[in-house]
């Protein structure tokens, strides 16, 4: 609740002067996020995906990031310590950044990022967590992008082709999940994916010592759009009546 709150407060902001939209925003963190290299890790993933640029300064930053102190809204969590984010501009790219942070997508790649020293950072905890989803990629594309690479795996259209493993739910089955926006829209985080697939610019590289156990695949964040938006439309699959048991 005390997200969709900060979300609702953020979109009461107005524009800079002039109607023009930064694209560029700082952000103060404490000293124990930035020794362990999160921000480096999120900021480009967050620019990639929105085309806004973040940098790190010591102080008087756009937003902050640290302990909470009394204020801000729970952001994340490690050791038993939550970190919360407080905005201190108008700047949009600030506030475009804020609403990333807190969405599923936002959550997923913070969960994704693995400190060379200490505890990864997990959620904070929190009644509710607002989430919204925009999908705007080329449908055509995705379903172009499934067949070519999903279709491995996975069964993506509705027809009997491409039934792919026995193991892999179809794309008509994932529909079906409360968080099937979420989980098309960082897939490639998500296991088995990052053993064998990159994203463009966004995630790392393989590891020499692990590489992929079937021919790689390399797409950009645009075919992730994609298809996100090939994915928004299969009709869920008929699962059929919840089994009871008494």
């Amino acid at each position: 609740m005390r997200n969709r709150i900060f979300a609702f407060v953020l979109a009461l902001l107005p524009l800079p002067a002039g109607g023009e939209e930064s694209r560029e925003f700082s952000v103060s963190v404490s000293s124990e996020i930035e020794a362990s290299g999160l921000m480096s890790y999120i900021l480009p993933r967050f620019a990639l995906k929105t085309g806004r640029r973040g940098s790190v300064v010591a102080a008087g930053g756009d937003l902050r990031l640290g302990p909470q102190e009394g204020q801000g809204v729970p952001v994340m969590a490690r050791d038993g310590q939550v970190f919360v984010l407080v905005l201190d501009s108008e700047n949009e790219a600030a506030r475009r950044f804020a609403d990333w942070i807190l969405s599923d997508i936002g959550q997923t790649t913070l969960a994704a990022f693995a400190p060379a020293d200490g505890l990864p950072f997990g959620p904070a905890p929190t009644e509710e967590r607002a989430v919204t989803i925009e999908i705007t990629g080329d449908a055509v594309r995705g379903r172009e992008m499934a067949e070519m690479h999903c279709a491995r795996c996975h069964r993506v259209g509705t027809d009997a082709d491409g039934m792919g493993i026995g193991s892999a739910p179809s794309f008509a089955a994932l529909r079906t999940l409360p968080d099937w926006a979420e989980r098309f829209a960082a897939f490639y985080v998500l296991n088995p994916h990052p053993a064998f697939l990159q994203v463009s610019g966004v995630t790392p590289p393989f590891d020499p010592a692990l590489p992929p156990p079937i021919v790689p695949v390399e797409i950009s964040a645009d075919e992730v759009e994609a298809l996100s938006a090939f994915a928004a439309g299969i009709r869920p699959a008929d699962l059929g009546a919840d089994i009871l048991s008494r």
